[in-house]
Order: C-alpha cells, then sequence, then structure tokens
C-alpha cells in the first residue's frame, strides 16, 4: 500500500482546510516546494497536489505552484482541483508534467466525457470520489447530489482508470481517524475491481496499520493519502511507509 503525503495549495501556500471548508484554513507553509521536498525525502513515491484555487475556480490557477514542486522532486505527482476540460488534462500532463490528474465534478456530470478521456489518457486519469454520507458531493465540496459513490464508481469498471481517490468528507481534516464506513465502502469499491486510494481522516499509525490489513485482505486498496496529521506531526512519513508495508 503506498503512502500519498498531500499538499493542499491556496493562494500559493501550503495550507489544510477542516471538511473541505474554505473558511477553516491552517496555513502550513509559504513554500509548497519546500513540503514536497520534505515528504520526498522522507522516502514517499507519490505525492498528491490540491489547487483549492481550482477545485472553487473550476479550472487550473495554482499550476506554476505545481509545476515547481514537479521539477523539484524525482518522485510523480498525482494532481486534483478545477480540472473539468481536456485542456486542463493536457495542460497538467503534457505541460506541468503531472503523472496521473484526478477529476471529480467533471466525471459525475458527464461520465461519457470522463470514460472517453480515459480512454485517450488510459491510466492516467483517477477519479475522485469525494463524499458526504456516502453521497458524491462537488464543485470543490460545496455541492452534495444524490448519487451514490458506489454506483458513480460503478460506471467505470472495466476503464483504465489510474485510481479512485475515495474521501469522506467529514473526516477530512479532522483528526479523528478513519472510520469502519468508510472503510466498508472502500472495500465495495476495490470489490468492483477498482485500485482505491484512501483519502481523509488518517490521523495515527494505527489507521495506517488498520488500513494495510484491508489492503492485505484487498489488494485493490493501493494506498493512503496523508495531510494534516503529517503537518501536526502525529505521524511521519517514514514510519507511514514501513506500517503500510506491514
Amino acid at each position: 500500500m503506498e503512502i500519498l503525503p498531500a499538499i493542499d495549495i491556496r493562494g500559493g501556500k501550503c495550507v489544510r482546510l477542516r471538511q473541505g471548508d474554505y473558511g477553516q484554513e491552517t496555513v502550513f507553509g509559504d513554500d509548497p516546494t519546500e513540503m514536497a521536498q520534505r515528504w520526498a525525502d522522507g522516502g514517499a513515491s507519490r505525492l498528491h497536489l490540491v489547487d483549492l484555487d481550482g477545485a472553487k475556480a473550476g479550472k487550473p490557477v495554482n499550476q506554476e505552484v505545481v509545476r515547481k514542486i514537479v521539477q523539484s522532486v524525482s518522485i510523480p505527482c498525482q494532481m486534483g482541483g478545477g480540472i473539468r476540460d481536456e485542456a486542463s488534462i493536457q495542460l497538467m500532463l503534457d505541460d506541468v508534467g503531472i503523472d496521473r490528474v484526478i477529476v471529480g465534478t467533471q466525471a459525475l456530470k458527464d461520465p461519457q466525457w470522463f470514460k472517453e478521456m480515459v480512454q485517450r489518457y488510459p491510466n492516467r486519469l483517477a477519479l475522485g470520489l469525494d463524499a458526504r454520507d456516502s453521497k458524491v458531493a462537488t464543485e470543490g465540496w460545496l455541492d452534495v447530489s444524490e448519487t451514490s459513490a458506489i454506483d458513480l464508481a460503478k460506471e467505470y469498471v472495466g476503464v483504465e482508470l489510474a485510481a479512485v481517490i475515495y474521501t469522506n468528507i467529514a473526516n477530512d481534516g479532522m483528526m479523528q481517524g478513519v472510520d469502519e464506513g468508510t472503510i466498508q465502502d472502500m472495500i465495495a469499491l476495490a470489490e468492483l475491481g477498482l485500485p482505491v486510494i484512501a483519502s481523509g481522516g488518517v490521523t495515527t499509525l494505527k489507521d495506517v496499520t488498520r488500513l494495510a490489513e484491508v489492503s492485505r485482505a484487498q489488494p485493490k486498496l493501493v494506498g493512503a493519502i496523508i495531510g494534516r496529521a503529517l503537518y501536526e506531526g502525529t505521524i511521519e512519513v517514514p514510519a507511514a511507509i514501513t506500517a503500510a508495508e506491514g
């Protein structure tokens, strides 16, 4: 199971939100590039970048910061936030140098378009499934739909998705751990044959160990994203990697 340190970018700075609430922001650093190097030096094999301004604007905003991060580390980076058209996908993959682009809102609004994009860019696009009470949220988490996360994921069984990144918004940035309900949702996604990355709520090594246990039983749980816990020091990257390897 891969550990992916998260870098959330807003106004060019490295920040964390609570439950995706733009009014509850903590700034953890003025230079996201320094953070990226720190996590890479800790042994991370991939970084998870989020353009929070982009998620709200519906188009990439912090691409120059992202470009600097990509150039400063020798590991692949995946990125989401505001990717709603093919031009943005191309910009991030071909120009900025992102390894894997995450699409959320537009995949819910237009599944056919997203399937076409996945066919055009096989194994380079990830589905961002952000859920509240197992229902999909979009537009930078500002809207909650009536679509269940599992139902949306079923649309993409058999296509060459790089991953499904499943976030329980209620847990995100709250430092309260990963609950069993979320774990069951992720197992259900993995059982569809989709490679799943867990996101939101990973607070201590106990959470990493629990997810690693699930991953051993269900190998399609391929990764875990860790955000606030790294910034607040409740988890260190090398220890998380060791726990993930079980």
